[in-house]
């Protein structure tokens, strides 16, 4: 299968502390990976080695064959690796409709320059696409300073999508949310894979299980055990270092 992003031994140390400890991995094209871990286990710090936060100490990332290890993160983003936080980030003065136009046209460096420009009719088809796979169409027109907390995560991933990565990074994309929005969030995720190629990070284990295709599973830094949901929920190690006895329920 088509490579999207393969990590070759990647470790990092902070002051002789590995933090990441020579992690290989492969994410095929389209393919949807869950990076699951106990706490310190090294989950948000693979992502920061990926999209060029930190610089790795060994090993290599590459991107669709191309090597784009430690490269600065505008550089990394600009070769396709879209990220989000577990804290959104979006203009909050502006409408829904309007952030999104400004993620989609990257052709001025100001926000107001890019609105002023307008978009095209590739660009407004490709906005309502996104409006209506968030489910924002309601909400088009309000300013993102009065969305919920769920409709902001929305907002965030829509913008993301409008820039049109190769691979996106998804940090807790739950965290905070009621159970209804985390099922919608579930949702939007599944009708992304094959469209995108996605590392998504995740304690919630339900939604885990509804979107999960392939597990990573990390522990003290290093890669534990790989499989799908079934093989990781009676996968001795992955229960005694993490999941207990509930599984991924």
């Amino acid at each position: 299968m088509n490579q999207a992003l393969a990590l070759n031994g990647l470790s990092v140390a902070f002051g002789g502390f590995k933090a990441i400890k020579n992690v290989s991995l492969s994410v095929a094209s389209g393919e949807l990976r869950v990076l699951l871990g106990a706490n310190g286990a090294g989950k948000t710090t693979l992502m920061d080695l990926i999209s060029g936060k930190i610089r790795s100490t060994d090993g290599s990332v590459r991107v669709f064959g191309h090597d784009i290890t430690n490269w600065p993160e505008h550089r990394i983003a600009r070769a396709g690796i879209g990220r989000k936080f577990q804290i959104p980030s979006v203009f909050r003065d502006l409408t829904v409709e309007q952030n999104i136009q400004v993620a989609c046209c990257n052709k001025h460096p100001s926000v107001f320059a890019n609105l002023r420009f307008g978009v095209s009719a590739e660009q407004r088809r490709r906005i309502a696409e996104i409006l209506d796979l968030t489910g924002l169409v309601a909400v088009a027109r309000k300013t993102a300073a009065f969305l919920s907390h769920g409709q902001t995560q929305w907002l965030e991933l829509g913008m993301l999508m409008a820039q049109d990565p190769k691979v996106i990074l998804l940090d807790e994309p739950t965290a905070g949310m009621t159970h209804a929005e985390t099922s919608k969030t579930a949702d939007i995720i599944n009708r992304l894979k094959g469209r995108h190629t996605l590392l998504v990070v995740e304690h919630d284990m339900g939604f885990v299980r509804e979107i999960a295709q392939h597990i990573t599973v990390l522990h003290l830094g290093e890669v534990l055990a790989e499989g799908s949901v079934a093989e990781i929920e009676t996968d001795a190690r992955v229960r005694a270092a993490y999941l207990g006895s509930k599984g991924i329920s």
